[in-house]
């Protein structure tokens, strides 16, 4: 089972004990089989863009069955971060960047995601931003 240290060929040493929480876990990542990867995992290594090309398309294929795939934050989380990565990400993935981006056409397209009972908690309204930011690139 393949880990980004292998696809990479570089194996990061051992943070040590005064190393962060998320240094540690970035480490620990770089070491899981990417089948194992779980949306947080993604988010994680997303964000601090460790492993970017080899996560890339994994997230994506996450967000093209629910775009709105939660880590451990809230609906969207993966979707935030995936969106904030910088267009250099994007270079070698340009099938991927339009069929995520044909998604959230759509999905800016619907008339609401709020749950009825809470119609003001729309779990779209905080991306919408960088959603049309993505789109307008």
């Amino acid at each position: 089972m393949t880990t980004i240290e292998q696809l990479e060929r570089d194996v990061w040493p051992d943070p040590g004990p005064d190393a962060s929480s998320l240094v540690s876990r970035c480490a620990q990542l770089r070491r899981k089989p990417l089948v194992d990867f779980t949306v947080e995992d993604l988010r994680i290594m997303l964000g601090q863009q460790v492993g970017v090309a080899a996560l890339l398309p994994h997230a994506v294929r996450v967000l093209l069955r629910n775009p709105l795939a939660e880590g451990d934050y809230y609906p969207g989380d993966l979707l935030s971060t995936v969106l904030r990565l910088p267009e250099s990400a994007w270079s070698d993935r340009r099938v991927e960047r339009k069929q995520l981006a044909a998604v959230l056409t759509e999905l800016l397209a619907r008339p609401s995601l709020s749950d009825p009972g809470l119609p003001h908690r729309d779990p779209l309204r905080p991306l919408r931003d960088d959603i049309v930011r993505f789109l307008d690139r």
